[in-house]
């Protein structure tokens, strides 16, 4: 059968594979083990393998594959169960396909065809079949052994599932490979032996599709340091890109806090599909190819041929398009007439007649050819228009976008301000200029000009030498899509201008901070006409998104863009910069930017294999390169030399930046690898930056080498810009984009978990100094706490605990837990398992160690909690126990309403509990705690902020002294508290007994000293003296029956007949009384094993997140 074409691993997959027939362009395959002579040991266990495994999971025996003579890259086409199917499709390539293959010019017009082609047979088969892709009855059934066999919450949706082979050393384990929203399972049961793996997706490092010797195609996981293999699997491409897509999907959504508000599909974890994820990734990818912005999704395919010869694509916009015809319905032609009087024809077009009515559906024209208005309706719809202009003549500068308000407004480039250019200067500059403004006008004559203009190969080698100054604002507007945004969002800007100036932020006191940093030598930056176009559009972005707000280099980057740009244009193309084409580098860890670094290391390994023997360490070239990405080399060469790699840069994305960094390393290899130490390395760097030019620049000496200041003592022959890029473009012009993205989103799981694992260790070392626990123990309960932040994440997208984490708040408060969420992990923790999560003591050690009252408690707080009952010494353990019964842990209120109470503090399910507590912070609008200040909106209290620390740095040692006396009612709920530890120790009895005589000897300590202090009659006082011997017999045997904090209240009744007048103890009676007892002495000093009740506690916790899931379910 036909393949969707896609890219195969061919390293080592030869010695699987014999070539039985082969041409130019195309290859037909024979896995050994079939056919004719078995081939050998080889085939024996090629065979073997494939026969043991499940029909699903088995490789077709045959197949042809793609590829082109100057190609290393090798595409799967087709393949064959028998001889006979696969000889069909051969031989319908060889009489359908290599004829039409020899008219065109280059290799990637020739593989594009035959990828379209393919795809055109697929889609006719598919048209005719009716095999359905997803049987509903058996992903039932599959769903079933997932639930069985997994025990995971029943929230938990089930995307897909296949069949593969898993292996387990080097050992191949059958089984089923489930991929749920969260979770990545595999189940094997095999002879007796039963294998099982449940991985969650925000704990995976690696995930890569990878081949051996053994194994031609698998894929490779890395989670908790283990590697894991997945082959053997029928639609392994399929599996991949859906395993990636749940990968990025949770990363984004538990790291970076994405909702999903413009992708329905992705809006509800619990409504997750594999479609969904497919739609998603095509639409993702649509709009990166095409540069549109997120709004746009993609929503249809019609295959068709445009032109024939060079490779091309051009965007439409439906705004743009004014009529759609269809020539004569044998030809399955379309036109699109376009405004300016442009007509695009698409032939050989499927289900033409659909693509036309979808056209004119969503630009509003009427299905006739002949669609165009009569001259009467045209005449009455301009006099209206008219008649409401001179109304309201304010909306005659609305129609434009622009505002009387906001005529501050730059509507000119800083460039034609500054630097006019002299039309009748003829000097050799000058007329190179008007050579490439020639080119361009023939390129526009020939292809387009606006935003339907068609980018071709011509168009990129004009851009390589280089784009007329007078061009290039326009040009960078179009090939960013920044052009769209602004249509579309007509007056946006100056709205948000309006909005944003006058306001007090962090971000606005940074940009106020850097703006004479920028370009500080350009004339147009040392003049308050740029200065403040330049503070406007700063203000402006970080208003509109307070998630980046400012972050520096965004000042170096705009103020290129308001050279060339006008004020409105610059933001937009600050827009696409930040959100599309530099996704996540302008934020606090700059993820975006340490993944292209990450990126750019594999392909020096790959193409600069000479570089990498010599500097066997390529993080250095990582540190040096981060303010080529952050500022697109901007940093680092001269001005007149950096806008032509920002050319480069909005026409083929990043791509341009590292392919101009490979060129650079390439241009100086003998020089870095002859450099003895880094220092060295980066002299070399820099002094090449240096020297660097352009020649062809029309720009003054005022404005040349702005940034580079004194050149003359460079070292280097000058080097050309355009012949850098030019050199760039041939030697690793083969670098794909998809390749760019696919490892970008390979290198973002490392690189996040590289950093989130520097944020454990930063917490561990700081935690480490105030507790007892071991380093290992630490992690191990950091893991544990981080994973119960995100169990309440999983199955909703409105968190509260996910809207507590913020990368950019300091370590220990990054991962926070609320009420509910500790009260499990710490039931599972707790050593005397005195505390289940619906009790109230749980809320009450909640209240105790939540220190700064804001509902919320650190890692640091939890774990000098639990290291204090673990470690801690008896009087440190009974002061923690003490301090539980006293406000604001215990608040006095009846046992019987502890449900009320827990409700009361809980008012919002999960979280929320602070909200009604917080008094040092004001609560936003979406009842987020801000315990760091925003980047882009709002006021900072810095006040509150200097009174914590203050308190935090004042703060003495509690003494024993310090603690204030526990009352009646507190003192009886710390005997029931006692009882509850108690329960089910081997020595209950002795320890019971123990508690009631403690009870029994401060009772009659403090009657005691209570009538001494009363006036009384003798014979009162010693008929007070003669009855405590009763109330001792009368206590011990009423306190001998434990009593649980959810029994009646017998003890509490016993305890209003001894007095009907309020008493109390101090710590120092209470300690002293219990210090009596061996027995409750040795059980708090008994060794407990921290080891133990972790690891148990990490077998249970997703059970009891299951089990709690189940319980409300069945209610």
């Amino acid at each position: 059968m036909w393949l969707k074409p896609e890219e195969i691993l061919l390293k080592n997959a030869f010695k699987l594979w014999v070539t039985e027939k082969d041409n130019e362009y195309f290859v037909l395959q024979r896995r050994r083990g079939y056919g004719e002579g078995g081939g050998g040991l080889t085939g024996l266990l090629v065979g073997t393998l494939d026969t043991v495994l499940d029909s699903t999971s088995k490789v077709a025996p045959y197949r042809i594959l793609h590829h082109t003579p100057d190609s290393q890259v090798y595409w799967s086409v087709a393949c064959g169960v028998t001889r006979e199917e696969i000889f069909q499709h051969w031989e319908w390539l060889q009489q359908n396909i290599m004829r039409t293959l020899s008219v065109f010019d280059s290799s990637e017009d020739i593989t594009s065809f035959v990828q379209g082609k393919i795809r055109g047979l697929i889609a006719e088969e598919g048209k005719t079949s009716l095999v359905l892709e997803d049987d509903p009855e058996k992903f039932r059934e599959a769903l079933l052994r997932f639930e069985k066999w997994f025990e995971l919450p029943p929230e938990e949706k089930l995307v897909t599932y296949y069949s593969c082979s898993y292996w387990k050393g080097k050992v191949p384990c059958q089984g089923w490979l489930y991929l749920s929203t969260n979770f990545l399972c595999f189940y094997s049961y095999l002879l007796g032996s039963e294998v099982k793996l449940v991985i969650s997706w925000d704990e995976i490092w690696r995930l890569e599709k990878t081949s051996n010797v053994i194994l031609t195609e698998s894929i490779h996981v890395l989670a908790h340091g283990e590697d894991h293999y997945f082959s053997m699997l029928l639609h392994l491409n399929e599996t991949f890109c859906i395993m990636e897509q749940l990968a990025d999907y949770s990363i984004k959504r538990l790291f970076d806090k994405e909702a999903f508000e413009r992708e329905p599909a992705l809006s509800d974890p619990l409504q997750i599909t594999k479609r969904g994820l497919e739609a998603h990734a095509k639409s993702q990818q649509f709009r990166t190819f095409f540069r549109l912005p997120k709004e746009e999704n993609l929503l249809e395919v019609h295959e068709g041929f445009f032109q024939d010869g060079s490779q091309c694509h051009v965007v439409i916009p439906m705004r743009e398009v004014v009529n759609v015809e269809k020539p004569d319905s044998g030809s399955r032609a379309l036109t699109v007439f376009v405004r300016g009087k442009k007509a695009l024809r698409f032939s050989e077009v499927r289900d033409y007649q659909r693509l036309a009515n979808t056209i004119r559906s969503r630009c509003g024209i009427s299905a006739s050819p002949q669609h165009s208005a009569s001259p009467e309706a045209i005449r009455g719809e301009c006099q209206s228009l008219i008649n409401h202009f001179e109304d309201n003549p304010e909306d005659v500068t609305l129609m434009v976008g622009q505002k009387d308000s906001s005529k501050a407004v730059s509507t000119e480039a800083l460039m034609t301000v500054f630097h006019p250019q002299d039309v009748e200067n003829l000097d050799p500059k000058m007329l190179k200029e008007k050579m490439k403004e020639q080119s361009w006008d023939i390129h526009f004559s020939e292809y387009g000009r606006g935003t339907s203009m068609f980018f071709t190969r011509k168009t990129r080698d004009l851009i390589v030498r280089g784009v007329p100054e007078s061009l290039r604002g326009e040009l960078w507007m179009l090939f960013s899509g920044a052009v769209n945004d602004m249509a579309t969002h007509p007056g946006y800007y100056t709205e948000l201008v309006e909005q944003s100036l006058g306001t007090s932020t962090l971000a606005t006191d940074e940009i106020e901070r850097d703006l004479h940093r920028s370009l500080p030598e350009h004339p147009a930056f040392q003049s308050d006409t740029g200065i403040s176009a330049l503070r406007r559009v700063l203000t402006a972005y970080a208003y509109r998104n307070p998630k980046i707000g400012y972050c520096q280099a965004m000042n170096i980057l705009t103020s290129v863009l308001l050279l060339y740009a006008k004020e409105e244009e610059a933001f937009w193309l600050l827009v696409a910069v930040c959100e599309r084409m530099l996704p996540d580098y302008f934020n606090r860890r700059i993820i975006g930017a340490l993944v292209d670094q990450a990126v750019f290391e594999d392909l020096i390994r790959e193409n600069l294999p000479q570089l990498v023997e010599h500097m066997t360490d390529l993080s250095f070239f990582s540190s040096v390169s981060l303010s080529w990405f952050l500022t697109l080399f901007i940093s680092v060469l001269p001005i007149e030399s950096a806008v032509n790699v920002v050319d480069c840069f909005f026409f083929d994305g990043i791509k341009s930046i590292l392919q101009l960094g490979l060129a650079v390393l390439d241009y100086n290899m003998e020089a870095l690898i002859s450099c003895s130490d880094d220092a060295e390395a980066v002299t070399i760097l820099n002094k090449f930056f240096d020297s660097v030019t352009n020649r062809d620049s029309p720009l003054p000496p005022t404005v040349q080498q702005a940034l580079v200041g004194n050149n003359s003592k460079a070292s280097h022959v000058g080097v050309d810009i355009s012949e850098l890029i030019r050199e760039a473009y041939e030697k690793y012009g083969s670098i794909r984009s998809e390749e760019v993205e696919s490892s970008r989103k390979r290198n973002k799981l490392y690189v996040i978990q590289t950093l989130e694992d520097t944020t454990k260790q930063n917490v561990i070392r700081v935690v480490s100094q105030d507790v007892r626990f071991n380093i290992t123990q630490l992690d191990e309960l950091y893991n544990l706490f981080k994973r119960q932040h995100f169990l309440s994440c999983y199955w909703t997208m409105k968190s509260p605990a996910l809207l507590h984490h913020d990368p950019s708040l300091a370590y220990l408060e990054q991962y926070q837990l609320g009420f509910q969420q500790f009260s499990e992990l710490f039931s599972l923790l707790e050593p005397w398992a005195f505390c289940t999560y619906k009790s109230s003591l749980s809320l009450w050690v909640f209240r105790l160690i939540d220190e700064n009252q804001d509902g919320l408690i650190n890692f640091k707080e939890f774990c000098c909690a639990l290291d204090t009952l673990y470690s801690g010494s008896f009087t440190n353990k009974l002061k923690f126990l003490f301090k539980l019964h006293l406000p604001p842990a215990f608040t006095g209120s009846p046992l019987h309403s502890e449900n009320q109470r827990i409700l009361h503090y809980v008012p919002v399910p999960e979280d929320s509990s602070h909200l009604t507590r917080l008094s040092a912070f004001d609560l936003p609008e979406d009842g987020v705690i801000k315990k760091s200040p925003e980047r882009g909106r709002g006021r900072i209290d810095l006040q509150a902020y200097l009174k914590q620390w203050q308190n935090e740095i004042l703060k003495k040692e509690e003494t024993i002294k310090d603690l204030p006396r526990i009352n009646q009612t507190q003192f009886i709920q710390l005997s029931k508290t006692f009882y509850n530890i108690f329960h089910g120790d081997p020595e209950e009895e002795s320890l019971y007994r123990a508690v009631a005589h403690v009870t029994s000897l401060l009772l009659r300590m403090e009657e005691v000293g209570r009538r001494l202090q009363e006036p009384s009659s003798p014979s009162e006082s010693e008929k007070a003296a003669g009855t405590p011997p009763a109330e001792d017999s009368s206590t011990e045997q009423g306190a001998v029956t434990p009593v649980s904090c959810d029994s009646s209240h017998n003890s509490q009744d016993a305890g209003s007949e001894l007095s009907d007048t309020e008493w109390s103890f101090s710590f120092e009676q209470v300690l002293a009384s219990l210090l009596n007892e061996p027995t409750i002495v040795d059980f708090f000093d008994r060794p407990l094993n921290v080891q133990t009740k972790l690891g148990q506690a990490r077998v249970a916790q997703l059970k009891l997140k299951a089990n709690k899931g189940k319980d409300s379910k069945g209610n």
